[in-house]
């Protein structure tokens, strides 16, 4: 398959050689390295292939010999180019017709977003206009799949995750929203007490008897709110209900390092642009073959394979984009490394509190220098939920 492919790129011609010897001419074009192939004997003539490239050496060969020879058939690409240039108009049309067959092949006709209320969907339609993802753009001048699943997560509040796929001419996006809180649910009777250690700084029951007020201490395990109202003599359970917020500490050590070696961008960025076929890349457009070398470069590739008529076909656009880097070191002063310590170790408490709390203040237990690093034990002064239910068990 492969020699077809190559005879047909190359060119070949059929002979009808007629005369005496042509046993002797055949083995002479052997042993001269002239390609013979499709042979066949007839009652008072020889047809056979060669190569358009072997033709020369043929009619050199055949000199020798009491032999003629005339040409049937052409076959290749070497003759179809020479038909087309008599009858430009049609190739030309073929030509513009294949090109606009290609790019409608490579634009994106349908947008189809499922798992997404209508209100986001609109969210996520307009925010794919900004980033220019739209119907009727062609498909390796936006970003990729990946990219916009990333742009869409980061840009858009209420979506946990949306997946992105190219599926022809199609781009399928499964969205997963932020789920709503849902209707209150039976809850068995239970207390509410300190999951930690604190002093009470805002104190709401819905629910239950307040055994703890604003400003008490509390304990780890004590009892805020009971589940138990009512008299002695006519108690009931309830599912104690309430908002407790306490001050909290936190202790972090955290250490500074006061030189810090990292890479930096120097602004300087080179663009190729590249037809990749298989595993071979070729350049068209951004390349220079006196090209200034960039120093520590960093290069990134966008790959956009090409399709026709919903197949994926062995070519793609490939963008590369090479950026010069440069190390770089920050060096910081004993007061400067302190203030960078308190803000990461405040960063670190306010992941464990999530929504649930807020930093008040922050003090510096002990700070020491050892080995070009600051080390720092910080209090950090919190307000969080310290709501913590238990249910209640017979004998309460």
């Amino acid at each position: 398959m492969k020699n077809k492919w190559l005879s047909f790129f190359s060119g070949k011609v059929q002979l009808e050689v007629k005369g005496k010897g042509i046993e002797r001419l055949l083995n002479e074009c052997t042993r001269n390295g002239i390609a013979l192939y499709a042979v066949k004997k007839k009652k008072d003539c020889v047809l056979l292939m060669i190569q358009l490239q072997d033709v020369h050496a043929f009619r050199r060969a055949i000199r020798n010999h009491e032999c003629k020879a005339s040409f049937k058939k052409r076959k290749g690409l070497p003759f179809l180019l020479l038909k087309s240039k008599l009858n430009m108009g049609f190739t030309a049309g073929f030509a513009v017709f294949f090109i606009i067959l290609f790019l409608l092949s490579n634009m994106v006709w349908k947008i189809d977003i499922k798992g997404a209320k209508p209100e986001t969907e609109h969210q996520m339609m307009k925010h794919l206009e900004e980033i220019g993802v739209e119907k009727g753009r062609l498909q390796f001048l936006m970003m990729t799949p990946e990219k916009i699943q990333k742009s869409l997560t980061n840009g858009i509040e209420n979506i946990t995750w949306v997946g992105v796929e190219l599926n022809g001419t199609s781009l399928h996006m499964k969205v997963v929203e932020k789920n709503e809180p849902t209707k209150e649910k039976y809850i068995s009777p239970r207390h509410i007490v300190a999951k930690k250690k604190a002093i009470i700084t805002r104190m709401f029951v819905q629910k239950g008897q307040p055994m703890a007020f604003v400003n008490d201490h509390v304990e780890k395990g004590q009892l805020l709110v009971s589940g138990l109202i009512g008299s002695e003599d006519h108690q009931h359970k309830v599912a104690s209900k309430a908002e407790i917020y306490g001050e909290t500490w936190y202790k972090s050590n955290v250490t500074v390092p006061l030189e810090t070696s990292f890479t930096v961008y120097t602004g300087k960025v080179r663009t190729k642009h590249k037809l990749a076929f298989g595993s071979l890349a070729v350049p068209f457009w951004g390349f220079s073959f006196k090209e200034e070398p960039l120093k520590n470069p960093k290069t990134e590739q966008e790959n956009h394979p090409f399709q026709f008529l919903g197949l994926k076909l062995p070519i793609s656009y490939v963008k590369e984009q090479t950026r010069e880097s440069e190390p770089s070191v920050r060096t910081y002063t004993k007061e400067q490394a302190v203030k960078a310590g308190i803000k990461m170790g405040k960063q670190d408490v306010e992941k464990q509190l999530g929504d649930s709390g807020e930093v008040k203040s922050e003090k510096v237990l002990h700070q020491s220098v050892e080995n070009g690093k600051v080390k720092l034990i910080i209090l950090y002064q919190v307000i969080e939920d310290i709501v913590q239910t238990t249910p209640i068990v017979q004998g309460d």
